[in-house]
This record gives C-alpha cells, sequence and structure tokens, in this order.
C-alpha cells in the first residue's frame, strides 16, 4: 500500500494557495457557535462565519479543493492539453468542468432555477466544459495553469459568500422532484464535493500517462 505521506505533504502546500484563491481563512477560529477552536486543512467540522453543518460542508470542500490543486500543481500548458487518446479529456477541461458543475449547482440551488434552465449566456460560458467529449476536446486548448485556477478560485468565491446567507435548515431542505430520488441541498453540495474527488481520479491517471511521466509517481 502507498504511503499516505505524499498526500499529507501536498496538502501543507496547497493549503496556503486554496486559502488566497477562494478567500477562505485556515487559521484558528473562535467563537461562533459550534466552531472548532483550530479550523486547519485536516479538521472536517463547524467553520467561522457559517451554520455549523454548513461550515461543516466548506471544511470538505476545502479539504478536496486542495488535493485536486495538489494534483495539478506545476503543470505545464502542454501538460494541461494532453489528450491520452481520441477518447480521452485533458485535465485543463476537466479542471474547467469542475468549475462549470459548481455554478450549475450555485444556479440551481442558491438562485432557485430549475436545472438547465439558465440562459443562453450561461450555457455559452459554461456548457462546453460541462458536457465534455469533443467539443471541449478541440475548444479547450492553450491555457496556461493560473487561467484554470482563476476560473476555479472565482467560481468557489461565489459559492462560499451565498453559503454565508444560509443556514441548516436550507442545508437540509429536501428536493422531492430530483432525478435521484428526494434529495437535500446538503447532498447536493457533497456530490460537487465528491464529484472533484472523482475527476481528481482521473487527473492523476492522466498524469501518469504523460510523456516522460514516472513510473508510480502518483
Amino acid at each position: 500500500m502507498a504511503s499516505s505521506y505524499p498526500r499529507r505533504h501536498f496538502l501543507k502546500t496547497a493549503t496556503a494557495l486554496t486559502a488566497g484563491l477562494a478567500g477562505t481563512s485556515l487559521t484558528p477560529q473562535i467563537g461562533f457557535g459550534m466552531a472548532p477552536a483550530i479550523a486547519g486543512p485536516n479538521i472536517i467540522g463547524p467553520r467561522a462565519g457559517y451554520s455549523p453543518h454548513v461550515g461543516t460542508l466548506v471544511s470538505m470542500l476545502d479539504w478536496m479543493r486542495a488535493v485536486v490543486l495538489g494534483s495539478v500543481n506545476g503543470m505545464t500548458t502542454e501538460q494541461l492539453d494532453y489528450l491520452h487518446d481520441a477518447k480521452a479529456n485533458s485535465i485543463g477541461a476537466m479542471l474547467l468542468h469542475l468549475a462549470a458543475t459548481e455554478r450549475y449547482y450555485q444556479l440551481h440551488t442558491f438562485e432557485g432555477k430549475k436545472w438547465g434552465s439558465w440562459s443562453d449566456a450561461i450555457k455559452k460560458q459554461w456548457d462546453t466544459p460541462m458536457e465534455l467529449g469533443e467539443k471541449a476536446r478541440k475548444a479547450i486548448r492553450g491555457h496556461r495553469l493560473d487561467y484554470y485556477l482563476n476560473t476555479l478560485a472565482e467560481v468557489r468565491q461565489k459559492s462560499l459568500l451565498e453559503l454565508k446567507k444560509r443556514d441548516d435548515k436550507w442545508l437540509m431542505a429536501v428536493d422531492e422532484a430530483w432525478p435521484w430520488g428526494p434529495t437535500n441541498n446538503y447532498c447536493k453540495w457533497f456530490h460537487v464535493c465528491e464529484h472533484e474527488s472523482n475527476h481528481n481520479g482521473q487527473i492523476k491517471f492522466i498524469k501518469s500517462r504523460l510523456p516522460g511521466a514516472k513510473a508510480g509517481q502518483d
């Protein structure tokens, strides 16, 4: 079994980047309801400025984002554009896909829009990375890593600002008509988190197949 040290190591370095990009302080927080005295990157639980369960969700979103940032740290444009085969998605496209997914869940849960009912302008901006596939393989190319990180950070900042306005009652509210069956906002936003985990695995696979990649580096 591979050592867990590399993950712990990059979490330490990625945490600072996550905090700077997303505007989330990871310094000790005290005195907000159930917020813990220490709100470090590996402490899952309430966060100051959020209701208890919303803050716990935020801590999970922060942790998973740090993992993704660690996976792509230092990648070049050529590496971000690399296509492993004719059906593969590039790492850059997958990063933009994460931002698109989060943006659509913002529109759905924060603005109460029925899924897919957003404006043509929104669809023009986000549908290609959301759907991935052939169109994304052709369109999402030539960007530096900062482009993707800034896009992810901009979308996440909006999520954090909106989540500060919500309480645990909102988080637990159930959507009876959701395609998966009765689903609350907590589950929808946990999906945003685990969706990043899913694509992080794909990112690491593609990274391990990059020209010149060393065996077992991930």
